[in-house]
């Protein structure tokens, strides 16, 4: 089961981390994150022997807080590569997409990206909230 979604800011994104980490009967396979500049793109990817009541209260949760996203090429061939085991950095060079995170789910590393991109802005843009 896979599920791809558009969330406008950071605190969304990690609400998402948060309930992959929270809830044990969501058999995850792996969470891909990607920044853009007007929002990210979450990639979760679930065992098929996730329950059907599971991936319904999974897919509610989703759509609460974001919008179900048909990436463009560039971000569809970067998810791809991904999980053919790319590594992360030959995508973003590949592809020329921020992947902020693949594999896991890790709060610390969407909370790194979103402070060192605000140090480096100097002020914080509404996606990284």
């Amino acid at each position: 089961m896979e599920y791809i979604y558009y969330l406008t800011n950071a605190s969304l994104t990690l609400r998402v981390v948060e309930r992959l980490l929270g809830v044990t009967q969501l058999p995850l396979e792996f969470i891909t994150v990607i920044h853009q500049i007007n929002g990210w793109i979450v990639k979760v990817k679930l065992h098929d022997s996730v329950s059907i009541r599971a991936q319904h209260n999974f897919s509610a949760f989703l759509n609460e807080i974001g919008t179900a996203h048909e990436p463009g090429i560039r971000v569809r061939m970067a998810l791809w590569g991904l999980e053919m085991g790319q590594s992360a950095v030959d995508v973003m060079r590949r592809y020329q997409v921020a992947v902020v995170s693949h594999g896991k789910p890790d709060r610390r590393e969407i909370e790194e990206f979103r402070q060192q991109f605000v140090t480096g802005l100097g002020y914080c843009p509404e996606t990284l909230a």
